[in-house]
């Protein structure tokens, strides 16, 4: 395999899809090594088939607003690779959604779900609708026009979404009460994050954040340290971002930030729970502004605007929000004032920029792919659930979470640790997925 080939023949094919190329080329420069140790998978060309998606279904989405007016946005679905399951990923509503960005999505959770050791393939969709600003009435239209044309391609054994950014439990609901509607099938498992009472797995709304602190907690063991009085910094106030500062609390980590688009809240005494249940308020009101747990706790969280949470002194970093949020310019901020730990809880959270820099300058760095797989974990124990037609406890549920995560954190250990006995987690990520879906791939054919 030759990297640069591969990349050129790419940006060739799919100019401009900068977040898609980019997402392909880490995975390819950290596996290189590897694939050419297998002449099998260059004879079945895996490189060249692993990197495209199987299918893009592209629809027209048109609702009416409060005040009577035609809207139309663009929704997707990408179906990336099925090679050891059936599709799974979640659905992103942000007016910044493209055709690339659930493209480097769909590719990265090919991997991901691989590292869960469940039997999932990787997909991604979503729309350019913006939740921000818009009632429940109008996402209630909107979610139902969605999956009008969404519906056609999905099912609990073909294709499973789930949410993503600006998509929670809410509107994981009036999707799933649509597709019921239209389909007549009243199966519980074609989507997950559903409400408890309808078929939803105790802990799924915390599970992205809360694995990875369990992943976080393993990664610092590794290198001798303990979790408890470390202070964190972390972005973003939706579901992930909440699950992470309550189960770092709970871990004995004080959260001294959290942010949002508008700026910054510094928290100097940390977190409080009553702050924590709060981020929940934050996200359901659609106003994206961070600025609201200041107003909300005066004295307590102090507002800067247009600041990020990186610029906050802390001992982890954890972004949260969204891809490339983190540039390299931060993280040597995050370094220069005494930073020493960043785990990716958002999907490809940091620019390559930031991540070179990190490795080479001591700071121990995960990827999202390892990271924040917890959440599609949990998922997949949704899936099993909804197959069996039971629900287990939230003790099961966690206990299987704690089990997966540390055994993504071993696959990492395996595969990424170097001659000189330091742990590339990005490399090791990275190859243990590949080499699961890869070998799938060439073990059912030229398909």
């Amino acid at each position: 395999m030759n990297v640069e080939k591969i990349m050129q023949n790419l940006e060739q094919k799919h100019p401009g899809e900068s977040e898609y190329l980019q997402a392909v080329r880490e995975v390819l420069e950290s596996v290189e090594e590897v694939y050419n140790q297998h002449p099998e998978f260059e004879k079945a060309k895996i490189i060249e088939r692993i990197v495209e998606p199987d299918r893009i279904f592209t629809f027209r989405v048109t609702w009416v607003d409060d005040q009577g007016e035609v809207q139309t946005n663009l929704g997707y679905r990408v179906q990336f690779n099925s090679a050891i399951g059936p599709y799974k990923g979640g659905l992103r509503f942000h007016k910044a959604v493209t055709p690339s960005m659930l493209k480097f999505l769909g590719f990265e959770q090919t991997f991901k779900n691989a590292l869960t050791t469940l039997p999932m393939g990787g997909g991604k969709g979503g729309s350019d609708f913006d939740p921000v600003g818009k009632s429940d009435a109008e996402i209630m239209r909107f979610c139902q026009a969605f999956m009008l044309e969404l519906r056609h391609n999905i099912g609990p054994d073909q294709d499973i979404p789930a949410g993503d950014v600006g998509v929670g439990g809410r509107e994981i609901g009036f999707l799933n009460g649509m597709y019921q509607k239209l389909s007549r099938q009243y199966h519980t498992g074609v989507l997950t994050g559903k409400g408890e009472t309808w078929g939803g797995s105790i802990l799924r709304p915390e599970a992205t954040g809360y694995g990875a602190l369990y992943f976080t907690e393993h990664l610092l063991h590794k290198a001798g340290k303990d979790i408890k009085g470390l202070t964190i910094a972390l972005s973003g106030f939706g579901n992930v971002a909440w699950g992470a500062a309550k189960k770092a609390k709970e871990l004995g980590a004080k959260v001294i930030a959290i942010s949002g688009p508008d700026g910054v809240c510094h928290i100097p005494e940390g977190i409080t729970d009553e702050m924590i249940d709060y981020m929940l308020d934050m996200r359901a009101s659609n106003r994206n502004k961070v600025e609201d747990m200041a107003t909300k706790f005066p004295g307590k969280a102090q507002f800067t605007a247009g600041k990020k949470a990186w610029s906050i002194p802390c001992d982890i970093a954890l972004p949260c929000a969204f891809q490339n949020e983190l540039s390299e310019d931060d993280a040597k901020e995050l370094k220069a004032n005494g930073c020493w730990c960043c785990c990716e809880v958002s999907n490809m959270g940091c620019q390559p920029g930031a991540i070179h820099f990190f490795q080479k300058n001591g700071v121990l760095f995960a990827p999202g792919k390892a990271v924040n797989a917890g959440g599609v974990a949990t998922s997949g124990l949704e899936m099993t659930q909804n197959a069996a037609h039971l629900n287990w406890s939230g003790k099961e549920v966690d206990d299987k979470l704690h089990w997966i995560m540390e055994n993504i954190h071993e696959q990492c250990v395996k595969f990424g640790t170097q001659a000189d006995g330091t742990i590339d987690y990005v490399k090791g990520a990275n190859i243990a997925g590949f080499m699961k879906v890869a070998t799938a791939m060439l073990e059912q054919g030229i398909i």
